[in-house]
């Protein structure tokens, strides 16, 4: 059996064991050509297939998560201020950006109304003139607390800094560069219809339409397996699809990408980060994106980042027309794995590369720090560090030379980022001792009270 018809049975098992009337999956990875799979009917006079588009629900969340640490990189606010600094708010303009996105700020889930019973959302004016009436729930920062008010707000606040709609912005700074033509705020000609599937027979009855209006920031796009599989893949490795950083800066989603708080306190088997659900899978694997649910559909979008055979920009998409077939949120995790354990991304061979500076030769090899045995080493143009009993998975610790200091490096990624990596010569130019993070490394294994005075700093 092939890696695609592997993946083809796994869409059409959950189809019919969940009973959904339209199905739609889609993988994207950098190495091969992107796979599809539609099952069902559209239900609504269409042919069922790649162009579908269906409802993804609160996956809307990552892209206004998107656009307001566009507004960060860009100079226009700074996480911890409160929303109140740049939006005239009624109430809660203490809440800060950063536990909006995180959902952390204790707001309700909702705004004020019966949204649910109604169907109708507010607009922007009553979103904000209704403000007072919400409540927070929660004080600031406790716990985890998911609240589709406090995104409808980041989306009013993305609009004002940019002087235009949330659609309109979307569409300028995301969707168009990334070229996801099929991911739209209105249905479009080929929406798929939204159903409930009733619980005791086969009848599956279609859900009302819905606008959300002030509140589409959270919940109020559409799109096709294909373009979210896209997106998933760019949120996992932004690089890939966008070397420039016209959409975002690799680093802002690693940023985005950090883990803000677990959303379930006793659990812990899921994090959320800045606007992104962080899903860990074991050994170094993380899948990253969100789950959306409106009247009639379910979406599950995830990107994949590390592990071994892991290709660069993977992602998966599943859309589906029933609004309570809770298999579907399990199945783009189940074809990562299946893709990467029956497909694995090729090995790339080593090759010799140039040799280390001068100045870093003297200091390779084994050193020691807080009675642990360390590696440095010169790799890929960088001088690493890993522990002696690190696992193989394990990123090593990278250093940066400092301008205008010598023999001093910044610690970019891996164990003490951040930190300082000062060398300590003798009088022969002989890098003698070290100190990272403060702490002394020295050749030989040393107490702590085993500095040698008649070697100078």
């Amino acid at each position: 059996m092939t890696v695609t018809d592997r993946l083809d049975r796994m869409v059409r098992r959950v189809q019919a064991d969940a009973r959904i009337p339209a199905l739609a999956a889609a993988l994207h990875r950098a190495d091969r050509p992107a796979w599809g799979c539609a099952v069902g009917d559209s239900g609504a006079g269409t042919p069922l297939g790649p162009d579908s588009r269906f409802r993804i629900g609160s996956v809307t969340k990552t892209f206004t998560a998107v656009l307001t640490l566009q507004c960060r990189d860009d100079g226009l606010l700074d996480l911890d201020d409160p929303v109140g600094r740049h939006l005239d708010l009624p109430a809660h303009g203490e809440a800060t950006v950063r536990r909006l996105l995180s959902h952390t700020a204790g707001l309700q889930r909702e705004p004020d109304g019966d949204v649910w019973d109604t169907l109708r959302a507010p607009d922007a004016q009553a979103l904000v003139a209704d403000l007072a009436r919400a409540e927070r729930v929660l004080p600031p920062g406790r716990r985890f607390h998911y609240s589709n008010l406090g995104l409808a707000l980041l989306g009013r606040l993305v609009g004002e800094l940019r002087g235009g709609t949330w659609a309109e912005v979307l569409a300028d700074r995301v969707l168009t560069p990334l070229g996801l033509a099929a991911t739209t705020v209105a249905p479009g000609p080929t929406a798929v219809t939204g159903y409930l599937v009733d619980a005791y027979s086969d009848e599956a009855r279609p859900e009302p339409p819905a606008d959300f209006g002030a509140v589409g920031p959270a919940a109020q796009l559409w799109s096709t397996a294909a373009d979210m599989a896209r997106w998933a893949a760019f949120l996992a490795d932004p690089a890939a699809l966008d070397p420039a950083g016209a959409v975002l800066a690799p680093a802002t989603l690693d940023e985005m990408r950090w883990p803000a708080t677990v959303t379930d306190e006793t659990l812990w088997s899921a994090g959320f980060g800045l606007g992104l659900i962080l899903v860990p899978q074991g050994e170094r694997v993380v899948h990253v994106g969100h789950d959306g649910a409106m009247p009639g559909f379910l979406a599950a979008v995830y990107g994949r980042r590390g592990g071994e055979g892991t290709p660069g920009a993977m992602g998966a998409a599943v859309l589906g027309s029933s609004g309570t077939a809770a298999e579907l949120f399990d199945l783009p995790h189940r074809l990562l794995a299946a893709a990467v354990e029956h497909d694995p991304a090729d090995v790339v061979p080593w090759r010799p590369g140039p040799p280390a500076p001068a100045e870093v030769r003297g200091l390779l090899g084994r050193w020691w720090g807080e009675g642990f045995e360390y590696v440095f080493s010169w790799h890929d143009g960088a001088l690493r560090a890993r522990g002696a009993g690190d696992p193989a998975g394990k990123p090593p610790a990278v250093f940066a030379p400092v301008p205008g200091r010598p023999d001093v490096y910044r610690t970019v990624s891996g164990r003490e980022v951040g930190e300082l990596l000062r060398l300590t010569r003798d009088g022969t130019g002989r890098v003698v001792r070290m100190h990272w993070a403060t702490y002394r490394f020295t050749r030989a294994q040393e107490t702590f009270d085993g500095y040698d005075f008649r070697v100078g700093d």
